[in-house]
C-alpha cells in the first residue's frame, strides 16, 4: 500500500522526498498583492462603466441590447487591462498568503468600486453604504491580524498528497455531484425564479478554482528553480481544471446577472463563494491546523463582519438614508412625548378650573343629579 501511494505521488513529483512543509508564508507580500488586486479590480469597474455610459450618451447601441461598440473604446480596454492586472496580482497573492486571507479580501474591490462610483460617477453612497464600507474594512483588518502563518502546501508533491487524501476526494465528489444536479435539474426548472440556483453553481465551482489556482501558484513559484514542473502532469491537470471551472462560472454568473438584480447577486455570490473557499481551505490545505482557537473564531467573525458590510453596501444601495434624516427620526419620539405631556397638563388644568368654578356641595340634605 505504501509503495503504491509513493508511485502515485512520484507521477506528480520528480522527487518524492523534495517536500518542505515548514516554510512560513510571506504574509505581508501576499497581503500587498491582494490589496493591489482589489484596487485594480475596483478601479477597472469604474473605467468600464464610464466607457459604457459615454457610448450610451453618444447614441451607440447599449451592451445589454447586443451592442459591441465598446470594443472600439480605449477607456473600456483600459478597464479590461486593469482588471487583468488585478487578477494577475490576485493569482500571485496565493503564492505568498493563505487562501483564507486572499479570497475574503476580494470584498475590498466591491468597496473600492462603490466609493469611486460615488465620486467619479455621481452615484449616491448613502449612510448604510458608508457603514457597510466601514464594517468591511474592520473585518479585513481582523482577518489580517488572525490569518494563519504556517504554510502547509509548498510544493507540487505536497499538493499531490493533499489532493489524494480520502477526505478531500469525498468532499470534491460531493461538490461535483451537487453541481451536476443544479446544472441538469434545477437550472432548467428554477434558474429564473430562484437566485440560489445559478449562484450555487458558481459558488460550488469555487472549490475547483481555488485549489487549481493554489497549485498553479506553487508551480509558478518553483518554475525558476526547477523547470521540470512544466512537464509535471499535475500542472496541466490543474490548468485544465481551472479553465473549465472559470468558463463555467462566468457563464452562470452572467445568467444570474441577466436574470436578477446586481444588488442581490453580488452579496449572495460573495457569501456563498467565500464560504466554499473557506471550506475547501480547511479540508485541502489544512491552513487552520496550526491556528489557535482564538484565531479560528476571530477569522470566522471577521468573515461574518465583511459579509454584513457587503450586504449593507449592496442591498440598501437605493435606500435614501442620510445622517440628518436619521437624527431627525430619532428625535421625533422625544418631541411626541413632550407634546403628549403638554396636552395632559392642559387638560389637567382645564379640569381643575371646572372643579373650582362649581359651587361647593352641601354636606347635608338630599343630592339631586340630573341626567340629560
Amino acid at each position: 500500500m505504501w509503495c503504491a501511494s509513493q508511485s502515485t505521488l512520484c507521477l506528480f513529483s520528480g522527487d518524492p522526498t523534495a517536500s518542505d512543509s515548514s516554510r512560513s508564508y510571506q504574509l505581508w507580500l501576499g497581503l500587498m498583492l491582494a490589496l493591489l488586486s482589489a484596487v485594480l479590480i475596483g478601479g477597472s469597474v469604474i473605467l468600464k462603466k464610464k466607457a459604457l455610459l459615454r457610448l450610451a450618451r453618444n447614441g451607440h447601441i447599449r451592451a445589454g441590447d447586443g451592442g459591441h461598440s465598446y470594443l472600439k473604446d480605449w477607456m473600456w480596454w483600459g478597464g479590461l487591462l486593469t482588471m487583468g492586472a488585478g487578477e494577475a496580482c490576485n493569482f500571485a497573492a496565493y503564492m505568498f498568503a493563505p487562501a483564507t486571507l486572499v479570497t475574503p479580501l476580494g470584498a475590498l474591490s466591491i468597496l473600492i468600486s462603490a466609493v469611486l462610483s460615488s465620486y467619479l460617477l455621481g452615484e449616491l453612497l448613502n449612510l448604510l453604504g458608508k457603514l457597510g464600507c466601514l464594517l468591511s474594512v474592520l473585518g479585513s483588518i481582523l482577518l489580517v491580524i488572525h490569518a494563519p502563518q504556517e504554510q502547509e502546501v509548498t510544493s507540487l508533491q505536497d499538493m499531490a498528497i493533499k489532493l489524494l487524501e480520502p477526505g478531500f476526494l469525498v468532499y470534491m465528489g460531493l461538490v461535483l455531484v451537487l453541481c451536476l444536479i443544479l446544472i441538469l435539474y434545477f437550472c432548467p426548472r428554477f434558474g429564473r425564479s430562484n437566485i440560489l440556483v445559478y449562484v450555487g453553481v458558481c459558488s460550488l465551482l469555487g472549490a475547483f478554482t481555488v485549489s487549481s489556482v493554489k497549485g498553479l501558484a506553487i508551480a509558478m513559484d518553483t518554475v525558476f528553480q526547477d523547470v521540470s514542473v512544466l512537464t509535471n502532469p499535475l500542472t496541466w491537470i490543474l490548468l485544465f481544471t481551472l479553465i473549465i471551472s472559470i468558463v463555467t462560472q462566468v457563464n452562470y454568473l452572467n445568467k444570474s446577472l441577466d436574470t436578477f438584480s446586481t444588488l442581490l447577486v453580488y452579496p449572495v455570490y460573495y457569501v456563498f463563494f467565500t464560504s466554499v473557499v473557506l471550506s475547501t481551505s480547511i479540508i485541502l490545505f489544512q491552513e487552520w491546523s496550526s491556528m489557535s482557537a482564538v484565531d479560528v473564531v476571530s477569522t470566522l467573525g471577521a468573515f461574518l463582519v465583511i459579509m454584513v458590510g457587503v450586504a449593507m453596501l449592496h442591498l440598501f444601495r437605493d435606500l435614501q438614508v442620510t445622517w440628518k434624516q436619521l437624527t431627525n427620526q430619532l428625535s421625533q419620539p422625544l418631541e411626541r412625548e413632550g407634546l403628549r405631556e403638554e396636552i395632559l397638563d392642559k387638560y389637567g388644568l382645564m379640569d381643575n378650573m371646572v372643579v373650582e368654578s362649581l359651587p361647593p356641595m352641601r354636606d347635608e340634605g338630599p343630592r339631586v343629579f340630573i341626567i340629560s
